[in-house]
């Protein structure tokens, strides 16, 4: 099938007499007829459902559908963006390893790195896309355990060249994490390029609705975990009778660990309802961003062109530096733009707070145009340095384009900015 196929397809396909629309399985147990039985799944989880905390019918069937558009060998759905990108470095790092990740990332995923990670012993070491491969090379250590990206950053907005990294990466030993939310599979299959997990926050453009939080991490089955950098993967797990992961579940194995070990003691699992809101989404999802970059490619020549603009980034516009990159790896831009204001912060304070049509609200890749500021909302708990790494100053907005009539938008965006 093809991704458009896919969105409405993959993942569930009902029998004879069963329902067409996947069905909320609302439950948390599921009944066995002997205890014998209830044993042998606890000795081999993936053989049944048992519990809902691990797994879930109509949780499974969206994250077959998500593996399937990402073209991976499984997926995990998480409670959300944040959980998946948490999760997807535990699976393979503990107190004593090493990460290195793209200084431009998203600010919460910064915090989480550079601070969450430091209390449980990890440390993370960001490197500057634009530094040579040498200089990048010295930021890997015999305990580093994978390079993590975004593939187009939030909210800088900058390409990530995915097959260089993928190819660092490799070089080292270790796997690429790629952070897919804004391009969706839609737009960009990082795997296809030599990632080795793609993760979201399907709370974004998958869901698209804002109605709920969530996250998925998708294995590619590429990477050879059996390289003797990751033990944890081939040696026996004492918590599971002494399993080895890759022997047992071969190109599965990272995933399969992910929901094993880490689901089941941190238990970030969607509820049934949940996953069937975030269906909804994924099924129109390849005509919905169409639509986003096709809106923001007019908003973003509008405003490229604007005498109250300092700067635009918006990788789709053939000035912007990014181009080239977004040519080779997306075959579209998403929604998202971010432009600087004149006058810096209190120009872009002013001109959010004038808006009508969009809403000022901590949220992005929504169906409804919102805006944020970045500097003082999201990314504030961030030191002026780590807010210059991030591709962010004061004038700087992140302007998440809509579905609404375009024209609509680009008066909202003028009348607002007359009062800047």
């Amino acid at each position: 099938m093809r991704d458009e196929t896919k969105c409405l397809h993959a993942g569930y396909t009902p029998k004879n007499t069963e329902p067409r629309v996947v069905p909320i399985v609302q439950s948390t147990t599921y009944v066995y007829d002997s205890t014998e039985e209830v044993a042998s799944v606890f000795d081999e989880p993936t053989k049944s459902l048992i519990y809902s905390r691990f797994a879930n019918p109509t949780v499974m069937a969206v994250e077959q559908k998500i593996a399937e558009l990402e073209g991976g060998v499984g997926a995990m759905c998480t409670t959300s963006g944040q959980a998946a990108s948490l999760l997807s470095v535990l699976n393979i790092a503990q107190a004593g390893d090493s990460i290195i990740s793209l200084g431009e990332i998203y600010g919460g995923t910064v915090n989480l790195f550079a601070f969450t990670f430091k209390k449980l012993g990890i440390e993370c070491i960001f490197v500057d896309k634009n530094a040579s491969d040498e200089e990048i090379s010295k930021a890997f250590k015999p305990n580093t355990k994978a390079v993590f990206g975004e593939t187009i950053a939030n909210p800088a907005l900058s390409v990530l060249d995915i097959e260089r990294f993928a190819r660092l990466a490799h070089e080292h030993g270790v796997p690429l994490i790629v952070d897919n939310t804004f391009a969706t599979p839609i737009f960009c299959k990082p795997i296809e390029f030599g990632a080795d997990i793609v993760i979201h926050s399907t709370t974004k453009y998958m869901d698209g609705h804002a109605v709920q939080v969530g996250g998925v991490i998708v294995d590619s089955g590429n990477f050879d975990w059996t390289n003797g950098n990751f033990p944890e993967l081939t040696e026996p797990d004492e918590s599971y009778h002494g399993i080895s992961y890759t022997e047992t579940y071969g190109k599965a194995a990272y995933i399969i660990k992910a929901r094993m070990q880490l689901m089941r003691d941190f238990g970030v699992y969607p509820a049934a309802h949940s996953a069937f809101l975030l269906n909804l989404g994924l099924e129109t999802l390849h005509v919905r961003m169409k639509q986003y970059h096709e809106n923001a490619m007019i908003v973003a020549k509008y405003l490229q062109n604007h005498e109250k603009i300092e700067s635009i980034t918006y990788p789709g516009l053939e000035t912007d530096e990014n181009y080239a990159l977004a040519q080779k790896y997306l075959k579209g831009c998403s929604g998202v733009i971010s432009f600087v204001i004149k006058g810096g912060k209190e120009n872009a304070m002013r001109f959010m707070d004038s808006l009508k049509l969009a809403s000022n609200e901590v949220h992005v890749a929504d169906i409804r145009t919102c805006v944020l500021h970045p500097a003082s909302e999201t990314h504030r708990q961030l030191t002026e340095e780590q807010l210059a790494a991030a591709g962010i100053n004061g004038g700087m907005v992140r302007f998440s384009v809509g579905l609404e009539n375009v024209e609509d938008i680009l008066e909202d965006i003028e009348q607002a900015l007359q009062q800047a």
